[in-house]
């Protein structure tokens, strides 16, 4: 039941086609190989302030430029990871639905549910600690 659609943003397409390519060993080869034109090229230009400019801006410009880039990417990819995490809590039986959409709550309603957790494993592993089976412990404290 996937959403198509058939023209994603112009934006969206270059994100995912330059951040693929920057993970890539030749992005790496290639940064190493302009790093060390650059540097073989400061005798020619005297190691000039302009020739310390150019790599300087060029580098500053595609850190920031990449910097947008992969965080669009990592949008994508952490928001396709919490819906696939949310369906699976919603198709489980016995699992808590509550713990739906928990992206959405405030750092403190987070360390709440997460002490509720530790609870939770703590019991679990005194269970195992005294033979018995770390399933069905007990449900989580509201």
């Amino acid at each position: 039941m996937p959403i198509t659609h058939p023209h994603r943003a112009a934006f969206t397409r270059f994100a995912e086609q330059a951040s693929r390519r920057a993970g890539q060993p030749s992005a790496f080869v290639l940064a190493v190989a302009v790093i060390a034109l650059w540097g073989i090229s400061g005798p020619l230009f005297h190691f000039s302030d302009t020739w310390q400019l150019v790599i300087n801006t060029s580098t500053t410009i595609i850190t920031f430029m990449m910097v947008f880039l992969i965080q669009s990417s990592q949008n994508r990819d952490a928001m396709a990871i919490q819906i696939k995490l949310d369906e699976l809590i919603r198709a489980v039986e016995g699992a808590h639905n509550g713990l739906l959409d928990l992206e959405s709550l405030e750092a403190e309603e987070l360390e709440t549910i997460r002490g509720n957790y530790k609870k939770l494993a703590e019991r679990a592993r005194e269970a195992i600690k005294g033979g018995r089976v770390d399933t069905g412990v007990g449900e989580m404290e509201s």
